[in-house]
């Protein structure tokens, strides 16, 4: 059970002392999966980038034509030490991909090995600083986001899920998780009907999705709005990326210490696995191919989305 992962890696992440040699080593265990860090300094301090690969039978490290699938953990940290004691909300999503993970290594090597690669990336710090936040506080991050993008966003990703809590805000009244609409190139695409039939199979609930506007794809530093950091992978690819939010009835900040709930962390990784076979395997499809040709032919590109934009005079 994703369960038994999940609970195996909010332990190990609830620890003012943990490294990403510490959790690199949770995949000892597996010599055919590649788990890796690296860490990085910044203006605020520094974190550890993780980065999990677990190959496919017919994917790309075995020269094959299978796509690759990416797995990110988006967050600004797992702790806020010293202001706040403990594992955070915004932790949640570098537990579950983690626990995702953990998972698929241990279906290889029972035999369950996925049709393509598997590229699973987050970051572990455990004394980010915070940052303010209408309609309640963020967690900030060490690091700026084009930092963020380069470590955990691969160009070998042919499809991408980002996992963010996404429980401080007044737009998703609901416990479990949710879905974004498909994002591609600067394109808010419809929601994946294959999404959403996994997301019923997976909770056993009618499937739930979260709004998203154009300010929510474009990079951090622009000075607009932005509901969370879920979709900032979107900004570094030309993939189509789909956010997962971990969310709640109540607003929840994410510097908050006890909001995180193992059965929901569990259930987005879960589905993060479900994807992760089928898009693999050809079954689950993130866009309309043909629908996003046509989108292009009438309106043009909207890769400006993914810049910075036009400088504004005064």
């Amino acid at each position: 059970m994703i369960l038994k992962q999940t609970l195996c890696v909010m332990d190990k992440l609830d620890d003012l002392h943990v490294t990403g040699e510490k959790v690199v080593a949770l995949f000892n265990q597996y010599p055919n999966v590649s788990a890796s860090y690296e860490s990085v300094q910044g203006d605020k301090g520094g974190t550890d980038f993780v980065k999990v690969v677990i190959p496919g039978k017919s994917g790309k490290r075995a020269s094959g034509k299978a796509p690759t699938f990416g797995i990110i953990g988006r967050l600004g940290g797992i702790g806020a030490r010293p202001a706040r004691i403990g594992l955070v909300s915004d932790g949640d999503g570098a537990v579950a991909a983690l626990s995702a993970a953990m998972k698929l290594a241990d279906m290889q090597l029972k035999g369950d090995q996925l049709e393509g690669d598997v590229i699973v990336a987050t970051h572990i710090c455990s004394t980010a600083p915070t940052l303010k936040h209408e309609p309640v506080d963020f967690m900030d991050s060490p690091i700026d986001i084009q930092t963020m993008n380069e470590h955990e966003v691969s160009s070998e990703m042919d499809a991408i899920l980002s996992i963010d809590t996404t429980k401080g805000n007044r737009i998703v009244n609901h416990k479990g998780i949710a879905i974004s609409p498909t994002v591609k190139e600067g394109y808010i695409l419809r929601v994946s009907e294959d999404l959403l039939r996994i997301q019923e199979m997976t909770t056993g609930q009618l499937p739930v999705t979260f709004p998203i506007t154009n300010q929510d794809i474009t990079p951090y530093g622009n000075s607009l709005y932005h509901m969370n950091s879920i979709l900032q992978p979107a900004v570094a690819t030309s993939a189509p990326v789909v956010g997962v939010a971990i969310t709640a009835q109540s607003i929840v900040p994410g510097c908050g210490t006890g909001a995180s709930h193992e059965f929901d962390i569990s259930t987005a990784a879960a589905f993060a696995i479900e994807v992760a076979k089928e898009t693999t395997n050809g079954t689950c499809k993130f866009y309309d191919e043909n629908e996003f040709d046509k989108i292009q032919a009438l309106y043009g590109s909207m890769k400006i989305l993914q810049t910075q934009g036009n400088s504004v005079r005064s």
